[in-house]
């Protein structure tokens, strides 16, 4: 609730946020401001110099706005990500990728500007300025940018490689260019950093279908291609299986509980694997939890089938579009 005319316009524009050089400008005496944040009263103290303009408690997006208020210079219009702009796990979770972390919140700013970290806010100084655009509210770097932004910060493997790859799954950039972001921030040097890189490069999608590649390239079966639209001799599209051996016609499908949990979900599942049987495709189903815990047991089944098909004289005529394996450089 808005208590303050002067206040009122700020507040509508910046999801009940206002800075002090915002509010004193408007006409807001310090003195009015400094009653209204004392406890039980109607205004927050968030950060330093950035105050919620409600009783209740701030969601995540305020909290996010809040750190871009904070950082941007204080007679910017800090709307406008000219001088502050969100970045890394924090703009990402905006976005809605799952695993990114809303904390700590990293907040971008123009080089050579320094300005004082916070519990929750982290300015992350630089020259390399991003393209920007607005997520719910809030300033954010493109989601290529803050990929590679969490990546430089994030200490754990396992979640650069799911992040990343939930980024590119996503659609929110292109593993070609996410590749060329993190080239440019000198991040491939890193061997979690240029491991996920590679995945993504060859076709991988996600944390399973990754661990599934360590799996394989572990053995001595043929290497698939990942994520390949597999498309019928009329040009029709059929699937797009999370590897497929085009030679023997053999697929994996690595399908979670997670996303099949109702009766419609699995139905379409099912309905694509009858439609690859249909055109003669041989689907070895997992979850990812076989392909964890229990490898071997999949790897059988794929070298049973690839087995299988190595006489076959008609494998399947299936043409796999849209994939293309590069190397990656440095």
């Amino acid at each position: 609730m808005i208590n303050h005319k002067a206040s009122a316009p700020i507040a509508r524009r910046q999801l009940n946020l206002a800075t002090r050089h915002q509010l004193t400008a408007a006409g807001v005496p310090d003195t009015t401001i400094t009653s209204r944040t004392r406890p039980g009263g109607p205004w927050q103290r968030l950060l330093p110099r950035v105050y919620l303009l409600q009783t209740g408690p701030p969601d995540r997006r305020q909290h996010a706005l809040a750190a871009v208020l904070y950082a941007a210079e204080p007679t910017a219009d800090p709307l406008t990500g000219d001088t502050a702009a969100l970045t890394g796990g924090a703009a990402l979770a905006l976005l809605g990728v799952r695993d990114a972390p809303h904390t700590p919140t990293d907040v971008l700013i123009r080089s050579p500007r320094r300005l004082t970290a916070t519990p929750r806010v982290r300015p992350v100084t630089t020259s390399r300025w991003p393209g920007t655009l607005t997520v719910a509210g809030v300033p954010s770097a493109r989601p290529v940018r803050a990929a590679a932004d969490f990546a430089a910060r994030c200490p754990d493997p396992d979640r650069v490689r799911s992040v990343l790859a939930q980024v590119v799954q996503s659609g929110w950039c292109h593993p070609h260019d996410l590749h060329t972001e993190l080239r440019g921030a000198r991040l491939l040097s890193r061997p979690a950093v240029r491991a996920a890189a590679g995945e993504l490069l060859a076709g991988v999608r996600s944390i399973a279908e990754a661990q599934a590649r360590d799996v394989l390239t572990a053995t001595d079966l043929p290497t698939p291609l990942w994520n390949a639209r597999l498309h019928t001799p009329d040009g029709a599209f059929l699937a797009s299986p999370d590897a497929y051996w085009p030679d023997e016609g053999v697929a994996l499908e690595i399908d979670s509980a997670e996303y099949h949990y109702t009766r419609d979900a699995w139905h379409t599942t099912l309905r694509r694997r009858l439609r690859l049987e249909a055109h003669g495709v041989l689907v070895v189903s997992a979850t990812p939890s076989m392909i964890r815990d229990t490898p071997e047991e999949v790897l059988n089944a794929l070298r049973t089938l690839l087995t299988l098909t190595t006489p076959r004289p008609t494998p399947p005529t299936l043409t796999a579009r849209g994939h293309v394996q590069l190397a990656l450089s440095v």
